[in-house]
């Protein structure tokens, strides 16, 4: 019953550790996303969600409490944690159905791809270790040590590096992705959990949870270069067009703020307990999870409006890379 056991202050199952993350891959700009594909821990499923309609198109069971989520470079295969598994789900979005699953030690948590070779990273939230596994789910290659408890993970554009936010850490290993190696820690806010990159790979963003901040780090100079003060328990960064857009788990808002200046912009009001969020492929909307009201949260990036609530099933995590 590992999910369980994984708390923030709230006591609620899977609050903290979980998204996260945001783990978000960099991916080729594209139309605005069609679906989202969002993990519901409570209903043991990946609801399958058309966005224009508004409704929950499809939903593929998946056991085990699922939690991260990440797809492969052309969009085609999710890939799903399962932290009461434990171990990982793979999803054929084409047929809406798990195709494999691979067992995996500890507490497999955030999740990403790289963009380049396939590979796909899991983090184990009690191993303070990164999973390598083999590009089609079926194969553990490798184990790289990272910092404690990571979270969100976060992969350059180039493949090379991968960067991990550890919660219990207080940091964001950086990793060699060719010598599956931890090269150096850079300290940031208290307890990241998740973590998300810029289109080029030159900044990263993480989500202080109990710092109530956002870090922002120069991934060249591997270094943290400012802080953004956010509302209570953030848990994961979007960015689209010259904005940030962070969930405050506590204050049921998705706090603003300007990627320049980083300074404070807005505070938009979601539905309970906001976790995942994502930027669709052309930066006019995001698209939130609400762990507490069982909802999507739309919001326009231009005039940081809600424009539509979504009904989901229980428990929508969404933690990683879940548009498409």
């Amino acid at each position: 019953m590992i999910a369980r056991h994984l708390r923030t202050g709230t006591g609620r199952r899977f609050a903290g550790p979980l998204l996260l993350g945001l783990t978000l891959l960099c991916v080729p700009v594209s139309a605005q996303a069609d679906e989202a594909l969002v993990t519901a821990q409570g209903a043991n499923t990946l609801a399958i969600v058309d966005l224009e309609a508004g409704t929950v198109a499809a939903q593929v069971p998946i056991d085990g409490a699922p939690a991260g989520i990440a797809l492969s470079p052309d969009r085609l295969t999710a890939f799903v944690t399962r932290p009461e598994g434990p171990g990982l789900a793979v999803v054929d979005l084409a047929t809406r159905t798990v195709t494999g699953t691979l067992a995996l030690p500890g507490g497999p948590l955030g999740i990403a791809v790289n963009p380049k070779s396939g590979a796909v990273y899991v983090a184990d939230w009690y191993g303070s270790r990164i999973f390598v596994v083999s590009p089609d789910g079926a194969r553990l290659d490798t184990e790289i040590q990272v910092g404690a408890s990571p979270s969100g993970i976060a992969v350059t554009p180039d493949g090379a590096t991968l960067l991990v936010a550890n919660r219990e850490g207080d940091s964001v290993s950086v990793v060699d992705v060719a010598s599956a190696t931890e090269t150096q820690k850079i300290p940031v806010g208290r307890h990241p959990f998740g973590i998300t990159l810029d289109a080029e790979g030159t900044r990263a963003y993480t989500a202080n949870v109990t710092s109530n901040d956002v870090s922002v780090i120069d991934v060249p100079g591997r270094h943290e270069i400012g802080r953004v003060t956010t509302g209570e328990r953030p848990y994961v960064v979007a960015l689209a067009g010259p904005r940030g857009f962070v969930t405050d788990q506590y204050s049921g808002t998705v706090t603003v703020f300007n990627l320049k200046t980083l300074t404070n912009v807005a505070a938009i009001e979601v539905g309970d307990h906001p976790e995942g969020i994502a930027a669709s492929r052309d930066g006019r909307t995001l698209t939130v999870a609400n762990w507490g009201s069982n909802t999507l949260s739309v919001i326009d990036a231009t005039t940081l409006k809600v424009t539509n609530e979504i009904k989901v099933p229980d428990g929508p995590r969404a933690f990683g890379d879940f548009l498409r």
